[in-house]
């Protein structure tokens, strides 16, 4: 990699820790470490990390509460929550507060270094003013615009604050447009990674999170489509 990358590890097990640490290392990135929720979202705020590795189950601030913390800041770095509890709603709370990703321990450490990359490929840049990416950007549908190169999304001119995920998935939708995709689909193609069971509710947790912010009325959307029973896709 170009320019090595920083992951924060906020986790209170010392020897997880240490395996993630050296694991990471191994591997070409940087790492900062946390022991407790409170210390994990100071250094979230002052290391300015490329992904976080965030616990559920912390001391003094539970990852929940850390990572709902960072994106009501506006922070979106990638976050990755790490939980040793496997019911769907931990899952599905974790997505609702702005993950990216969860992983369920134990995890072995080649998947976990795959979904790290994976949540990692956007390379870190310095965006362009508001007004010139915004002029920059692609229309895509009705008000709806893409800046593919500062990864912005402008409806009616004014930029639209998502995850890494979600722009993600708007963006292969929309490069796709009328092209219906099932949960599955899109768990390959922008998680890079195939799910089963019941972590398809992923998909759907995301796009609902997604229409929230660029649909003007949500409940009856008009860009990212439902085809019921097969799946979704990007109106044009």
């Amino acid at each position: 990699m170009d320019k090595q990358k920083c992951i924060l590890i906020v986790e209170d097990e010392k020897n997880i820790v240490d395996i993630l640490r050296f694991n990471l290392q191994r591997e070409g990135y940087d790492t900062r470490e946390a022991y407790d929720g409170a210390d994990g979202l100071d250094k979230a705020r002052s290391e300015n990390p490329d992904l976080i590795l965030l616990d559920v189950m912390l001391p003094k601030m539970n990852g929940f509460d850390v990572c709902q913390k960072l994106r009501e800041e506006g922070n979106n770095v990638p976050v990755i929550i790490l939980t040793a509890r496997e019911e769907e709603a931990d899952k599905v709370l974790g997505l609702e507060i702005g993950a990216d990703d969860y992983i369920t321990k134990p995890f072995s450490m080649r998947e976990l270094i795959a979904r790290v990359g994976a949540n990692i490929r956007r390379t870190a840049m310095a965006a362009p003013a508001a007004a010139t990416a915004a002029d920059a950007a692609m229309p895509v549908a009705g008000d709806l615009a893409i800046n593919t190169d500062s990864h912005q999304v402008f409806r009616g001119g004014r930029a639209i604050d998502l995850t890494q995920r979600e722009y993600e998935l708007l963006t292969f939708l929309a490069s796709h447009p009328n092209k219906v995709y099932s949960r599955v689909d899109l768990m390959e193609q922008v998680w890079n990674y195939g799910y089963v069971g019941d972590d398809v509710r992923t998909v759907d947790v995301t796009v609902r999170r997604l229409r929230e912010k660029i649909e003007e009325n949500p409940a009856s959307p008009a860009y990212i489509l439902t085809r019921r029973g097969v799946g979704y896709y990007f109106f044009a």
